[in-house]
């Protein structure tokens, strides 16, 4: 059993020791949180020991799910790999490149285990594209939500970010431009933003973000030269379009006919993607193996979403100020 402490007893560091609880090779033993009463109640919940002072959990853990706010990161996640901690850190890596660097090179001379929490990567639907998108020319991410006063921070490092991170997976090319726009509309920060990536080897991606929507979307539109994948990270399904012939009409009728084949993959893997991230990073944890989002993939994904808020915030429109 790995015994693991969650560090953060806020609404992400409840939904860890909940799934937790469910983990084959893991357990909760220590919580942390400078609010006794949240960090007792997590505390409680998962049947652990509370502390007030992160400090403690050195020498009683073998890892630690760091869910506290970004900020936070570097102060708190550089002591626990230098003692040889492994962390699971939360999105975004760091509030900064520089802060991201500096966990990255914590892990490397500790030898621990640097995993970001980019929970969408392991839901099952995107799980099964590594299968699928071979030559991936364009990509379309869709992430909308309604708003919600709780979340206090920009639209692209809360919400684009895990589009982000996807796509640069997918892609396997580095992103070498970026463009984007964003608006505000209901809160200091944006509320909608887009974005389009352009990759090294000549692909590229757009990317729309709001939370300022009528109903959730995430979804997906990839283009490859011989297929086209839906997919819809709600409903976690994937469906690839293929077109065997398309030509106009010839019986005299105007219109267009279009023969193809759809083709709706069976899902290899299912099950709520953050229990799937923990159990993968426990995994990782026990026989040394790099995890799916890597330290330096949560670093990358961070340095381009900060591009994109540098390039929207140039030309942010305020109707609430105009």
């Amino acid at each position: 059993m790995l015994d693991l402490a969650i560090v953060g007893a806020g609404a992400m560091g409840a939904h860890h020791g909940r799934v937790a609880m469910g983990l084959r090779d893991g357990r909760v033993v220590m919580v942390v949180d400078p609010d006794a009463v949240a960090g007792q109640k997590l505390a409680h919940a998962t049947r652990a020991a509370y502390t007030p002072d992160v400090s403690e959990v050195i020498g009683s853990v073998d890892a630690a799910v760091l869910a506290v706010p970004t900020p936070l990161h570097r102060s708190l996640g550089v002591p626990l790999l230098e003692a040889g901690i492994s962390v699971l850190v939360e999105k975004p890596i760091a509030a900064d490149v520089e802060d991201a660097r500096a966990l990255v090179a914590a892990a490397d001379a500790s030898g621990a285990t640097l995993m970001v929490g980019h929970v969408e990567r392991f839901n099952p639907a995107v799980l099964e594209l590594d299968s699928i998108v071979t030559d991936p020319i364009h990509i379309a991410a869709d992430r909308i939500s309604p708003f919600t006063p709780r979340v206090t921070e920009g639209v692209i490092l809360d919400l684009m970010i895990h589009d982000i991170d996807i796509v640069l997976h997918l892609m396997g090319s580095p992103a070498v431009a970026t463009a984007s726009y964003a608006t505000r509309t209901r809160s200091a920060t944006e509320d909608l933003a887009v974005a389009i990536l352009e990759f090294e080897n000549g692909s590229s991606a757009l990317l729309t973000s709001s939370r300022i929507g009528q109903q959730k979307i995430r979804r997906l539109a990839i283009t490859q030269p011989d297929s086209y994948v839906a997919v819809d990270l709600i409903r976690q399904d994937v469906t690839v379009h293929r077109v065997e012939s398309a030509a106009f009409a010839r019986d005299g009728r105007p219109g267009f006919h279009q023969g193809g084949i759809v083709e709706i993959p069976f899902l290899r893997q299912s099950g709520e993607p953050l229990f799937l991230e923990l159990q993968h990073f426990v995994e990782c944890v026990e026989i040394g193996s790099a995890p799916k989002v890597s330290g330096r993939q949560g670093m990358e994904a961070l340095r381009i979403a900060l591009d994109v808020v540098a390039t929207a915030h140039a030309g942010v429109q305020d109707p609430a100020r105009s």
